[in-house]
């Protein structure tokens, strides 16, 4: 399904079945070998907390989601916001954490991506550099598995021929394909060769409130990032009523720069490799009572 998919937004695909990559190696150093065992999702809060005016007072813990959702010491990527409480400002939150478990405490491998005081670049920073805690806010869409070891779809993608980004064409070859049966994925990509086109939020929250979906971008500020970059995707192909963010991508890179993915800027050059896992089971965490679609790409 993915390779008849993407064949139409990039010129050479190649979609298989592999062994999983140690990803406690390079590039990803993460603090687990695999993305398989008990695979899922969970889609905790939401933009209507963030926008369109901030609800400081939402603050979630990675360790106590992996409870909620049933699998405790969970290993688990994706995209989210940073705890404004435990930061002082607002960023991206890039979550690669081993949560704890009743045997071993937790592994907190998460980057955050916040603008630079100093030059107002991109300033990305090893979480577990300044803090310890597990905690994040406002919203948070993520992957979570047992860390194991195991078979994933291997998808490697170069040249893009279409407009769609890496995500939203993975994410609509299913919706495509499967129809009104929900498929949820995640994992991780690298954007090997070639730039993207990538935000970060300001530190400041938006005091005038953010109505629509130009105020939105007016407010976050812009940045083409070089690879590589590690990416974590959180897709599901369609939303079955749960108000959810059906695509949500954060990065990483060993070289100073991450926060969220929208596309990558170099088309003809662009190389992407990535592993992923089909989830079994959606959680929905602190659904926003009222809600609305601004923000949300």
């Amino acid at each position: 399904v993915l390779q008849k998919g993407l064949k139409e937004n990039f010129a050479d695909v190649q979609v298989s079945v592999v062994d999983c990559p140690d990803l406690t190696k390079e590039p990803f150093n993460f603090p687990a070998k695999g993305i398989c065992g008990k695979p899922r999702i969970a889609d905790v809060g939401g933009v209507p907390y963030l926008i369109p005016l901030v609800q400081k007072e939402k603050v979630y813990d990675l360790n106590t989601v992996a409870k909620d959702i049933e699998l405790p010491g969970a290993f688990i990527l994706g995209a989210g916001a940073a705890s404004s409480k435990v930061l002082g400002v607002n960023a991206e939150f890039i979550p690669i954490v081993q949560t704890k478990s009743e045997k071993k405490p937790a592994v907190n491998g998460s980057y955050i991506a916040q603008i630079n005081p100093a030059d107002k670049g991109c300033l990305l920073e090893k979480y577990s550099s300044k803090y310890t805690d597990c905690e994040f806010g406002l919203l948070a869409n993520l992957y979570a598995s047992e860390g194991q070891p195991g078979k994933v779809i291997e998808v490697k993608a170069n040249g893009r021929t279409g407009e769609l980004n890496f995500v939203t064409c993975l994410r609509q070859t299913l919706e495509k394909h499967y129809g009104e049966k929900p498929v949820g994925m995640g994992g991780t990509f690298i954007i090997q060769k070639g730039k993207a086109k990538i935000h970060i939020m300001p530190p400041e929250f938006s005091a005038c409130p953010l109505n629509t979906d130009e105020d939105v971008n007016n407010w976050l500020k812009f940045f083409e990032m070089k690879a590589p970059l590690i990416c974590q995707p959180v897709i599901v192909s369609r939303d079955p009523g749960f108000d959810l963010r059906v695509e949500h991508t954060h990065c990483f890179s060993h070289h100073g720069e991450g926060g969220h993915y929208h596309q990558d800027t170099s088309p003809d050059s662009v190389q992407y490799l990535g592993y992923f896992q089909p989830a079994e089971l959606l959680f929905r965490i602190d659904r926003p009572q009222e809600t609305h679609l601004v923000g949300r790409d």
